[in-house]
């Protein structure tokens, strides 16, 4: 059974950041809300962790894992950023925004797809998840906690999971994950745009949220 974490979602109580980031530290699995969608995460350095989250999710090997970075400063010791990425970038964030780009050697080889060398980052445009990526000092891994039929109730054909209220959610994933931080905000289920930025050009491969901003210069 997961251990329930209420956070304030404007001004997160630093003594709840602090309790979550041991967990995490520790090799916690969590579910927490983001700018997009709830999402499962951990510590990107915590292998085990990362391990589990595949599992749950069911992800190949080769499908890379996205994770969040508090800032572009910090997005520069995870990937190759060039300059019109970087002038890219700076523009969207924070927001509803992946951008795929080349992986440093400091993400780990289960974040990365292994042929193409690269990884999805975000920085978000969330108050606690801001506060707990600073705390952790690491990034967190985030992918949407939309699971895969076989690991949810039968009944998902009569009560899908784009329909599920905040407590359903953390009911179906209860027994899955260790941590669940609670804001108090209801799922949404709009996922972000994804942008590869390891081409010369910029390239739009999901549009999500946020989608209009890029539409006119992209």
């Amino acid at each position: 059974m997961a251990k329930i974490f209420t956070v304030h979602p404007d001004n997160p109580q630093i003594r709840r950041i602090e309790e979550i980031k041991s967990a995490l530290s520790s090799g916690a699995v969590m579910l927490y809300p983001t700018d997009t969608v709830y999402a499962i995460g951990c510590d990107l350095n915590a292998k085990s962790a990362v391990e589990r989250v595949r599992q749950i999710k069911q992800l190949a090997n080769d499908k890379p894992l996205t994770f969040l970075c508090p800032s572009l400063s910090n997005v520069a010791t995870y990937a190759f950023v060039s300059d019109t990425a970087y002038r890219i970038m700076k523009r969207l964030i924070p927001g509803p925004y992946t951008f795929l780009l080349p992986a440093t050697k400091l993400v780990p080889r289960l974040a990365q797809n292994p042929k193409r060398k690269t990884t999805g980052i975000r920085v978000p445009n969330h108050t606690v998840c801001l506060a707990l990526l600073t705390a952790l000092g690491n990034p967190i891994i985030s992918t949407s906690a939309h699971l895969p039929p076989d690991e949810v109730d039968e009944d998902l054909e009569d009560h899908p999971e784009s329909s599920l209220s905040r407590m359903e959610l953390f009911d179906r994933l209860d027994n899955l994950v260790d941590v669940i931080v609670d804001t108090g905000e209801e799922p949404t289920y709009e996922v972000s745009t994804i942008l590869d930025l390891t081409g010369e050009e910029p390239m739009v491969t999901r549009r999500g949220l946020g989608w209009e901003e890029v539409a006119a210069w992209v």
